[in-house]
């Protein structure tokens, strides 16, 4: 492996063939590596895809794929909402072997930039509670939580939670 300070490292749209489908796989094989998810999980990132694939304008949404040294090693979706005004943050991921990088604080920082020149004036989550890494993130870019529920799903008993970030509220990155 080499040396994480001497990684390249790039964000850029996920709008080369195979970025939309790497999203899915991605979700699915290391989401049943780390935590025992079941195919349950793949489905669900794969609809959301999917509704991003086939959606709305490109003006309202968009996604990003993260590069270490030339693959693709993180993601992130950021999609209308379900209320005028809202954004959705979606499948950020990370894989193992790019963590410690700072890739995932730069897909969200991507995503919560495009928000705000769409005009979103806030940005919402699902996620759940045992996903601390990504939680950090979050709170980072001043996501606050707003919703915890017990959750049954993908195999196991968790606890959703839904986080906001009011993007009149928070720091620009």
């Amino acid at each position: 492996m080499q040396d994480k300070a001497r990684r390249e490292i790039a964000v850029r749209r996920a709008d080369h063939p195979g970025d939309l489908g790497w999203m899915v796989m991605a979700h699915g094989e290391l989401y049943d590596q780390q935590f025992g998810w079941n195919t349950e999980f793949e489905a669900l990132v794969a609809r959301i895809v999917a509704d991003y694939a086939t959606g709305q304008s490109m003006a309202a949404q968009a996604a990003w794929i993260a590069e270490a040294d030339g693959d693709r090693a993180g993601c992130v979706m950021l999609t209308a909402g379900d209320q005028p005004g809202t954004a959705k943050l979606r499948v950020l991921l990370v894989s193992p072997s790019a963590r410690g990088l700072g890739m995932g604080s730069r897909l969200v920082e991507e995503a919560i930039a495009f928000a705000r020149a769409a005009s979103y004036r806030r940005v919402t989550l699902w996620t759940t509670d045992n996903l601390a890494s990504a939680r950090r993130i979050y709170q980072h870019f001043g996501f606050i939580l707003t919703d915890e529920k017990p959750h049954r799903g993908f195999g196991h008993d968790l606890i959703g939670q839904t986080w906001s970030l009011n993007l009149s509220d928070s720091p620009t990155g």
